[in-house]
């Protein structure tokens, strides 16, 4: 079991992490201590490893079937939380189920079975239907951003995947939300409630850019020039204004990544770990990104379109300004727009004429072996080292997935990394290397 003090240290050394914050330190207390525990805390707080460290520190190492499920509202919570979980380096095995893979992927993958599987609720139920894996020995059960699953409608499936654990002994449930009332299925008795939704330093300035036109995408672009190069989320309320937006963007030579819910599921993680390792820094993004996806530190949002409700105003603003870290939330209206209720009083952001920001000088490559070929991150650098002579600058962060893996290199070195490495060995894979 990875209970010991030495193997958490261990674990947080391998994630970059000197100490848990109080909400984290507070969290693995109850969870350790109690059966049915309620973690409340804001978007960006650390709630994923917060749950992880000691669910996993409960698992026996001896026991080689599932005993661990984990149920999210969404494909890209699963992919975070089964990111985090290989990179905390365990050893125990790891598999995130979701629609939009196939579900013979799936089967094959179970097989070996994960001690932790994680995954939407459509996709579990229908494994737990088949029987393709023995529930006998799932003893914690995780319902992370619970509310959201029970909000798209989500509530026949976990109600169908409580109704399959029979040994189930502890449960986690978190939310990002105030006041989420806790549905009946899930057969809490007197849980602990971890609640830090009104604590932390969060240092979020939010601001209003006015602009004079109703049509806002010119305010845009001198707003982004304003601003500069720094990472930030531009949310609108439709995937057609997303498209509408990208083109003028493009047509001013701004580049950026899009996200939304009618994207192929591979260019949705494509358009998120390009935005990751620094290929983009700007992301248009529908509310799908407002919550449970895995980005890096965010300076700066965007309201184009404002959220009908407060709770998605308040989780887009989550996305910046977290962790004790500054940010600004910056609500782009017209000047006769009529504002929500909900919304705060605003400082107006003037704007200043500058330059189209000269964008990122990171591209991204993709490699056609991953871990299903046993290569890891500590390989693919040194394949870039010693067979692309690569200088370290040139190469930034390195993302190894199933079957391919995917390295940020700088772009001046992108065509002479292709030339080189293309069709080489790497262990017994030959790689196929290409722009991503």
């Amino acid at each position: 079991m990875i209970s010991n003090q030495k193997n958490q240290q261990q674990i947080l050394a391998k994630l970059g992490i000197t100490s848990l914050n109080e909400m984290q330190e507070a969290a693995q207390l109850a969870i350790h201590s109690a059966k049915e525990v309620i973690l409340l805390s804001p978007t960006g707080t650390g709630k994923t490893l917060a749950f992880l460290l000691p669910v996993i520190a409960e698992l026996d190492l001896s026991i080689e079937e599932v005993q661990l499920l984990i149920v999210v509202p969404s494909r890209e919570l699963a992919i975070q939380i089964e990111n985090v979980a290989r990179n905390m380096g365990t050893g125990y095995k790891i598999h995130a189920a979701y629609g939009g893979q196939s579900f013979n992927t799936d089967r094959q993958a179970i097989k070996h079975r994960p001690a932790i599987l994680i995954g939407t609720p459509g996709r579990l139920a229908d494994h737990l239907r088949r029987e393709t894996f023995s529930t006998d020995h799932i003893k914690t059960l995780v319902l992370d951003e619970f509310d959201k699953s029970l909000e798209v409608g989500f509530e026949g499936e976990m109600t169908e995947i409580m109704s399959f654990l029979p040994a189930l002994e502890k449960k986690v449930l978190t939310s990002a939300t105030q006041g989420v009332d806790i549905p009946r299925f899930v057969g809490l008795n007197s849980p602990v409630e971890v609640e830090y939704l009104h604590q932390g330093g969060s240092k979020l300035e939010i601001k209003a850019i006015i602009s004079p036109e109703k049509d806002k995408l010119d305010t845009l672009v001198k707003a982004l020039c304003h601003i500069g190069d720094q990472p930030g989320i531009i949310f609108c309320n439709f995937k057609d204004t997303i498209s509408r937006i990208s083109d003028y963007l493009n047509d001013h030579g701004i580049a950026h990544g899009t996200f939304y819910g009618g994207m192929e599921q591979r260019e949705r993680e494509l358009s998120l770990l390009k935005f990751r390792n620094g290929t983009h820094q700007l992301l248009l993004a529908t509310d799908l990104a407002a919550r449970g996806i895995d980005v890096p530190e965010i300076k700066f949002i965007i309201h184009y379109h404002l959220p009908i409700h407060s709770e998605e105003f308040t989780h887009r603003n989550g996305r910046t300004a977290r962790m004790q870290s500054e940010g600004t939330a910056y609500v782009l209206h017209w000047r006769n727009e009529r504002l929500p209720d909900f919304m705060p009083v605003m400082d107006e952001e003037y704007l200043h004429d500058r330059e189209i920001p000269e964008g990122s000088q990171w591209t991204t490559l993709e490699l056609s072996g991953g871990r299903k070929d046993k290569i890891s991150k500590g390989d693919i650098a040194g394949f870039f080292f010693k067979e692309g002579n690569a200088q370290r600058e040139q190469l930034g962060t390195i993302e190894v997935k199933n079957t391919q893996s995917f390295v940020a290199v700088h772009k001046s070195a992108a065509q002479s990394f292709i030339k080189k490495l293309d069709n080489k060995r790497l262990k017994k894979a030959k790689l196929r290397i290409r722009l991503a």
